[in-house]
């Protein structure tokens, strides 16, 4: 029955996009049933293993970290406490997904860039920045002055960095905030902001996540100043090299898969074996249920990977090249906005967000208001990125005013809304938009004749962005109907007192 559950929850979100490729075919038809057949398996494979994976995780990963989490705090010791949270923000974003997905698409299109090295510096930035978070929470750092404080020499590091790197370290940010990584990070912020006991709990148990998705951006901005000559590589693959019929599409994926979902779950699976002996010691029970759910996570991230890889990515990817290299190329802009709009809305983890928003507003913020606020705003993120794709405009004309407004608005919106906006920049950029958006995309720029690694990459960066701007802008509104309410109440007050 969970299983089921599940599935329904996942396939909101992908079967969405499995219709418009459906409504697309007609323009597309060129490229054969093949493909349309490839996209439908592609995305039963990835409603199906993501919902196991999260059982999984669920059952398994999420309660040993959860363990691991409140071990680490009874020990009252700050350095214990840093260093688990590096350990633990390095191995979750090793095991994330959505991270193994853009690795994958990075590889593709820009065979130069080491997967395994890319995956690495992701993880160390996540790992560095989890125990930063921590840190801000243990000695009451202002929230605002490490968001200016990180956020400045980012943009400084980038402006240095190869070119080519800026949109993928962008994407790396939004690509860690997924399933895995975030319930661990968020689960240990809370932890630590109850255990500090402060009055600000509430608030401080927010805006982790977010430091957390800081270090992917700038350890790839770092690699970049290392990597200074990266040619331009045109390699995106078409599902058109899946020559060998519909099932050899997932079957030849299949071996380099399995290694590939043994090595990101292995050294989680290491790091809570060591945990287990030296702090948990759980018993035989608790134990067992924790390598079940390690078995399902395993058998879930497998055949989602699977699907991504075979089905999802080259449908995507070639889908996109054919609008792009036709004459009717345009239309991929409006197709882009209403692209945008579907992702949000499907977005099971956006209902979340908007629920959590209405609660800490009291009600004041209807969640209809923010649904259409951050369908309004996705929806032009990811049109603005099909025209930049197809201009050939650089990502800085985007990103500098769109974080230049985000940190200036963390000076008028309520510390509380500042803090849930950051934290929830990877909420909208969940599994379609690293998995079929960013194939797409990738894809329309090669056919446009683009550079899909300085035109398409930071199509998901920029959809994380837009939270950002949206709930500090609902913050602020919702701080203007508190003070509405109060002069209301305090003239009503006076007046009764007059009478």
């Amino acid at each position: 029955m969970h299983l089921l559950e599940k599935i329904k929850e996942i396939g909101v979100s992908v079967v969405p996009i499995m219709l418009v490729v459906l409504l697309l075919y007609p323009a597309v038809g060129p490229a054969g049933a093949g493909i349309l057949a490839q996209c439908f398996v592609g995305g039963l494979l990835i409603i199906f293993g993501l919902a196991l994976f999260l059982i999984g995780a669920e059952i398994g990963i999420l309660p040993m970290g959860h363990l691991v989490g409140a071990a680490l705090l009874q020990k009252r010791s700050v350095p214990l406490l840093l260093a688990g949270g590096f350990f633990i923000g390095f191995f979750v974003t090793i095991a994330e997904p959505d991270v193994h997905v853009l690795a994958n698409q990075v590889a593709m299109v820009a065979p130069s860039i080491p997967r395994s090295l890319l995956l690495t510096m992701i993880a160390l930035g996540v790992g560095f920045f989890v125990s930063v978070a921590m840190g801000r929470i243990l000695f009451r750092i202002s929230y605002r002055f490490l968001l200016a404080a990180f956020y400045l020499p980012l943009f400084i590091v980038a402006s240095f960095t190869a070119p080519r790197y800026v949109g993928i370290a962008f994407d790396a940010g939004g690509a860690t905030t997924g399933p895995m990584a975030v319930p661990f990070i968020m689960a240990l912020g809370a932890g630590v902001a109850a255990v500090r006991g402060t009055k600000d709990a509430e608030n401080n148990s927010f805006g982790v996540v977010d430091l957390a998705s800081i270090g992917p951006i700038m350890a790839v901005l770092l690699m970049g100043l290392f990597d200074p000559g990266g040619a331009a590589e045109r390699t995106a693959r078409s599902a058109a090299e899946s020559a060998g019929g519909l099932a050899a599409a997932f079957l030849d994926v299949l071996p380099h898969t399995f290694h590939e979902v043994l090595m990101a779950l292995g050294p989680l699976a290491g790091m809570l074996i060591f945990f287990q002996i030296t702090l948990l010691k759980m018993n035989r029970f608790q134990l067992a249920l924790k390598v079940k759910g390690f078995l399902y996570g395993f058998t879930g991230l497998l055949i989602f990977l699977v699907g991504v890889k075979g089905g999802f990515i080259p449908a995507g990817a070639l889908i996109g090249e054919i609008l792009g290299a036709s004459a009717m190329r345009w239309v991929l802009i409006p197709l882009g906005f209403t692209l945008g709009a579907i992702v949000v809305l499907a977005e099971p983890a956006v209902w979340i967000l908007n629920d959590q928003i209405e609660e800490v507003s009291g009600g004041a913020v209807n969640r209809r208001f923010i649904l259409t606020a951050l369908s309004v705003g996705v929806s032009c993120a990811v049109g603005f990125s099909m025209i930049r794709l197809l201009t050939h405009t650089s990502i800085w004309w985007f990103l500098v005013p769109g974080y230049a407004l985000a940190l200036g608005l963390t000076f008028h919106s309520p510390p509380l809304f500042t803090a849930v906006a950051f934290d929830s920049g990877g909420v909208t950029s969940g599994p379609m938009s690293s998995t079929f958006l960013l194939a797409f995309t990738l894809g329309a720029s090669a056919g446009a004749g683009g550079d899909p690694v300085l035109d398409a990459f930071g199509v998901v960066g920029m959809i994380a962005m837009v939270p950002l701007i949206t709930i500090q802008v609902l913050g602020i509104l919702f701080s203007y109907k508190e003070r509405r309410a109060a002069r209301e109440h305090a003239t009503v007050t006076d007046e009764e007192g007059a009478s």
